[in-house]
């Protein structure tokens, strides 16, 4: 029988395979972003989005080289919801080898071209005297995208994707991923 886990059930099964704060950290943070653009494009799935948000990575600490393929294993074992594997894998359509499912939904979308974005937005913000992002502008992360070398593991081909597969400019998706960061700092920091 799947299931669509909680909050709380996910991040149970979310600690199941992820031991480095780090990748907590990264997903709790995708999840509160989720979890944020859900209350305006589909309020009563608020919690859906969050969970596929907390999941998105599920399987990267233990396989890296099989990123969203051993995602599809792992979630089955755990019984969750096709909908939700649906939206964990589809994040890395064309990224990784293997990941051959298309983000279709908003939802889908909105993690595909967030995720990468987050990680940068986090790494600008923590070079900050404030180490937050709460007082983090559109131009100091505009300034970092534009230095390949400054965080180079986020991919700006994927953000700019991202941008591109939701109609929005570039600094329209960057501006909002910093807002819905922003509405996260009194739960965490960032």
């Amino acid at each position: 029988m799947q299931m669509r886990p909680s909050y709380e059930q996910a991040f149970e099964i979310l600690k199941k395979y992820n031991k480095e704060d780090f990748h907590i950290r990264h997903a709790e943070v995708v999840s509160g972003v989720m979890r944020y653009f859900a209350k305006e494009y589909d309020p009563e799935n608020e919690e859906f989005w969050a969970v596929v948000g907390l999941l998105h990575d599920i399987d990267f600490e233990l396989y890296p080289e099989e990123h969203c393929v051993k995602a599809v294993d792992i979630l089955k074992e755990n019984d969750i919801d096709e909908d939700i594997i649906h939206g964990v894998i589809s994040h890395a359509y064309g990224i990784c080898e293997g990941a051959n499912t298309a983000p279709e939904h908003i939802m889908e979308k909105i993690l595909f071209a967030t995720d990468e974005l987050t990680g940068l937005i986090g790494a600008v913000a923590i070079m900050r005297p404030s180490k937050s992002v709460s007082d983090l502008e559109l131009k100091s992360v505009k300034k970092k995208f534009k230095t390949p070398k400054f965080a180079a593991g986020c991919s700006r081909d994927t953000i700019r994707q991202g941008a591109e597969n939701l109609g929005w400019e570039l600094d329209e998706l960057m501006q909002r991923t910093i807002d819905a960061m922003k509405s996260l700092t009194d739960k965490m920091d960032i």
